[in-house]
């Protein structure tokens, strides 16, 4: 029960605290999930976000539930995908019902704006650590040319 709470915790906080969807994630699921609890290592999570690419779903949603089912079976799946989806649904909830009277006060349209540059930020990001991953794994040219295909 403990390590299904923590999933939930964990990928709530994820949730939570990034904007710009599944790419914008990669970062911290990156920190979280390889780097800080050891649940996946970097090579499985390139291979699940090669995986969720293909398969229909959000990214992020999709690295959450392998990584609950990795580590506690599908309670842990049910957990991590619930704690990545919940803030953002209660949070747009929220929102929705004043989110035009919102965007006339200035400050929050330039908060909007800055949150874009970060969110372009945070996908450039995950994409070098990404391809540095890669090109240490298997630096043959085959496996370049198959790289640089894939973001096209």
């Amino acid at each position: 029960m403990k390590q299904i709470m923590n999933l939930f915790f964990t990928f709530g906080r994820i949730g939570a605290l990034t904007f710009g969807g599944g790419y914008a994630m990669l970062s911290l699921l990156d920190y979280e999930c390889v780097e800080k609890k050891k649940w996946l290592t970097a090579d499985e999570l390139m291979d699940v976000t090669v995986i969720a690419e293909s398969t229909p779903g959000p990214i992020a949603i999709n690295c959450a539930t392998y990584t609950g089912y990795k580590t506690a079976g599908m309670a842990g799946a049910v957990a991590a995908t619930v704690g990545m989806v919940l803030p953002s649904f209660l949070l747009l909830f929220g929102i929705s019902a004043f989110f035009e009277n919102m965007l006339v006060i200035d400050m929050i349209e330039k908060a909007f704006r800055g949150i874009r540059i970060a969110v372009a930020v945070l996908i450039i990001q995950a994409a070098i650590k990404m391809i540095k991953k890669m090109m240490k794994k298997s630096p043959q040219k085959k496996y370049r040319w198959q790289l640089s295909c894939s973001f096209f």
